[in-house]
């Protein structure tokens, strides 16, 4: 029995209809399966438990956006219950880090069925399991400035609080710990990559690898908001990590310490402190 979860609001809807496509190509196939779903991630969340608790599961599939990812990956990783991610949301990053194009769900879905599904890295940050992208500066700050907007909404509402956090953002003092190594730095932002992007395509670890049992972890130190405007545009090609104001370390144990807070996924994890491992092998996912 497979499992699909689906977030029907993904994407502006883009989940259902997406979720229609799966559910067809399993029927098409005489593949049974279950859905889990909710109307809020803690109730789509208890679904999916009830279900992995219900039945012999084959395999989750998880229909939506990163938010949705991450939340499957909280009950599965570790486990023998492979993950196919379809993707229907706005981000999508973490297909993208799998290898897919996110608009070819047909090869996706036909992967279970001429492919084997392989063991790939997941990061944990203060207990929470992450597939692609932890990070702390600008970007976080733009994150808590957009969720405490109730207007606009959708994609506007954070280019506009990327507008206002650049006029009043500063520099924060890090201290970093990498495998034990020990080093402080200003920093506009830090990305700490187990996949190479986040929000939407922006390549900002852009030698990140699901498969080497490290994290890329990608420094920017601090810049004029001329500069940070300028370079910005670069993060879409990855080329930004030749700027002088750009560090990128490998490590497998991350530790950040700073009066910020982080995000993983695009999900908030909390105030620093955080302290980020990567387990390699941590999820059974297919991947091009």
């Amino acid at each position: 029995m497979w499992i699909v979860v689906i977030n029907p609001i993904a994407g502006r809807g883009k989940g259902l209809r997406v979720g229609k496509t799966v559910t067809d190509f399993l029927e098409a196939h005489e593949i049974k399966y279950r859905i889990a779903s909710g109307s809020s991630a803690q109730s789509t969340r208890q679904s999916l438990q009830t279900e992995l608790e219900n039945a012999t599961c084959e395999g989750v599939i998880a229909v939506g956006g990163d938010g949705l990812v991450n939340l499957v990956v909280q009950e599965i990783a570790r486990t023998n219950v492979p993950l196919l991610v379809i993707p229907a949301g706005t981000g999508n990053d973490f297909c993208r880090a799998l290898g897919w194009s996110v608009g070819n769900v047909d090869e996706i879905l036909n992967s279970i069925l001429s492919k084997e599904p392989q063991r790939l890295d997941l990061g944990i940050a203060n207990g929470s399991w992450f597939g692609a992208i932890l990070s702390t500066g600008f970007d976080s700050e733009v994150n808590e400035r957009a969720n405490s907007m109730k207007w606009p909404r959708g994609p506007l509402k954070y280019n506009l609080a990327m507008l206002q956090e650049l006029v009043s953002f500063k520099p924060r003092k890090y201290d970093i710990t990498l495998d034990g190594r020990a080093l402080s730095t200003s920093a506009m932002l830090i990305a700490v990559g187990n996949g190479i992007s986040y929000g939407g395509g922006m390549k900002v670890c852009p030698g990140a690898r699901l498969d080497d049992g490290q994290f890329d972890v990608m420094i920017l130190k601090p810049v004029s908001t001329f500069e940070f405007l300028r370079v910005f545009p670069k993060v879409y090609k990855g080329s930004h990590i030749s700027h002088p104001a750009v560090e990128v370390h490998r490590a497998r144990s991350v530790i950040l310490s700073a009066p910020a807070i982080a995000y993983a996924d695009g999900e908030r994890v909390g105030p620093l402190p955080v302290t980020a491992e990567c387990v390699p092998g941590a999820l059974l996912t297919w991947a091009k």
